[in-house]
């Protein structure tokens, strides 16, 4: 799913990390955080609903809240309607 947004840089330069995006392997700069993710997703100021490592992230904690290589991270829009 978020396949199309993996960079070409190698994990060897220690500047980048692995994570899992909704079930997808996505490389991420070394040191991201929630706020980094939305962004880079195009979700950035959406309604979203963030998971890391089965533990929901607090609306609040997303400025806080950095990754680090092998987190499993799993992000859900939230859609109003009737």
């Amino acid at each position: 799913m978020f396949g199309k947004y993996v960079t070409n840089r190698r994990k060897e330069t220690n500047n980048v990390m692995t994570i899992q995006v909704n079930g997808e392997p996505l490389e991420i700069d070394t040191g991201a955080g929630v706020l980094d993710l939305l962004e880079r997703l195009g979700l950035a100021g959406k309604f979203v609903a963030v998971e890391r490592n089965r533990v929901v992230v607090s609306f609040r904690k997303f400025a806080e809240t950095f990754f680090e290589d092998g987190d499993v991270v799993e992000v859900v829009t939230l859609v109003g309607g009737g």
